[in-house]
């Protein structure tokens, strides 16, 4: 079969198991997914002997540290993996969740009722976990979902598929309610992002060239984020050892990921006061700072920052730094430059707290706390399917209920329209 006829085949298989899923109510799912978790741990020696395949043939391609990072499975990790569908299974049941119920004055009751979205396309690289969470979450929303990984893990991903297959059937569950795309043939997705008929939603989950590929060429709506641009503001008001550890954990505890922080704005009344430690403490780390001019006037051994370091995404141990005069300069930095995902503010100030969460246009936005928690579990839904910065239909990490849509139902009894 073609990698097209292939492709097709597994949207029309997803459409019907959608349409079964809208009926299969919250124990089954629940059944489903700690099933789902059972032979992750039975089969963990295979998931680790397909996953080291996939890890040496990254290495032998000379993938990034960060990227096999993210490809590596560990037992910790599919332990991890399977709580995390337990998890799920514990969650509320988002479907058929009633909204608000209103009587208009001609007698009839309206009311809001959430429903799955319907087939999902979901197009990721690296994280072979992804795969499970993605599932996961899909099914316990009643959709079905296609999942097309990256080639890197692509040995990972089709074992991960035969286990959750099983765990469906044994659970007389609809088995292609969750399918994974078995080629490395990248016209699969392009093929897939066409479907827009038999696909509902795109979901991208990647690098920024994958995601802005999906995003120029789909038929489909796309909730994505290119980029995470985060920033910490270290205001005026701050406490210096909250601000040294918040910094230190958002820049440090994890560079590779999308939520760390890339640029650290100080207002320059505490920023003698502030940089000189905290830049000492990011070189001990291994961090390399590219500063402003009133950066480098404080530690004069930094490099200067260029201008294609604001917007940039450095997802590694290298941080840009940046004094400004005020909470304005601050907010007018992060509007300019950054990608609406998540930004922090330290400071003691109630007023200016406030403003900063009134006006930063960012999914997430913290006071006193590390931008590292913009996460769907840290955050309290649960596992997450991604972040979305587009804003339309959700904005920030995406759970069980950003993967539900609402429909209108109407009681009657006779109305008719004059």
């Amino acid at each position: 079969m073609s990698v097209e006829g292939m492709i097709r085949t597994m949207a029309d298989e997803a459409g019907r198991a959608a349409r079964a899923l809208r009926s299969i109510g919250r124990a089954d799912k629940d059944a489903a997914l700690n099933r789902m978790a059972g032979l992750l741990r039975r089969y963990s020696d295979r998931i680790s002997e397909e996953n080291a395949q996939d890890v040496a043939r990254a290495r032998e391609a000379g993938l990034s540290a960060a990227m096999i990072d993210r490809l590596t499975l560990t037992g910790p990790t599919i332990e991890g993996m399977a709580q995390g569908l337990e998890e799920v299974a514990g969650l509320p049941d988002p479907v058929g969740m009633v909204t608000g119920m209103w009587r208009r004055p001609n007698g009839l009751l309206v009311g809001r009722v959430r429903i799955p979205i319907g087939v999902i396309g979901f197009i990721y690289e690296s994280r072979p976990n992804v795969t499970v969470d993605a599932a996961a979450l899909c099914l316990k929303s009643g959709n079905a979902v296609i999942l097309k990984g990256g080639s890197e893990a692509i040995q990972s991903n089709m074992v991960l598929a035969e286990i959750l297959a099983e765990a469906l059937r044994e659970t007389g569950l609809p088995e292609k309610a969750v399918q994974v795309v078995p080629t490395t043939d990248r016209e699969a997705v392009s093929i897939l992002i066409g479907l827009d008929e038999d696909v509902d939603l795109i979901i991208p989950r990647g690098g920024e060239g994958l995601i802005r590929f999906v995003a120029d060429h789909s038929k489909i709506p796309v909730l994505k984020h290119y980029k995470g641009v985060c920033h910490v503001y270290v205001d005026q008001d701050a406490e210096i050892p909250m601000a040294e550890e918040i910094c230190y954990n958002a820049k440090v505890q994890r560079p590779g990921v999308c939520n760390a922080m890339e640029t650290l704005l100080v207002h320059e009344g505490i920023a003698g006061r502030f940089l000189p430690a905290m830049i000492e403490r990011f070189e001990k780390a291994g961090v390399e700072i590219r500063g402003c001019e009133r950066t480098r006037s404080i530690a004069p051994q930094v490099r200067a920052a260029v201008a294609e370091d604001w917007p940039a995404e450095f997802l590694d141990l290298i941080l840009a730094v940046k004094v400004v005069g005020d909470l304005e300069e601050a907010l007018d930095h992060i509007e300019r430059y950054g990608s609406k995902h998540t930004e922090t503010i330290v400071t003691n100030d109630y007023a200016r707290a406030q403003r900063f969460l009134g006006e930063v246009d960012s999914s997430v936005v913290l006071v006193n706390a590390s931008t590292r928690f913009n996460d769907g579990n840290q955050l309290g839904l649960g596992a997450e399917i991604g972040i979305n910065t587009s804003k339309l239909h959700a904005f920030g990490p995406m759970g069980l209920e950003e993967l539900t849509t609402t429909k209108f139902i109407v009681y009657g009894s006779g109305q008719v329209r004059s």
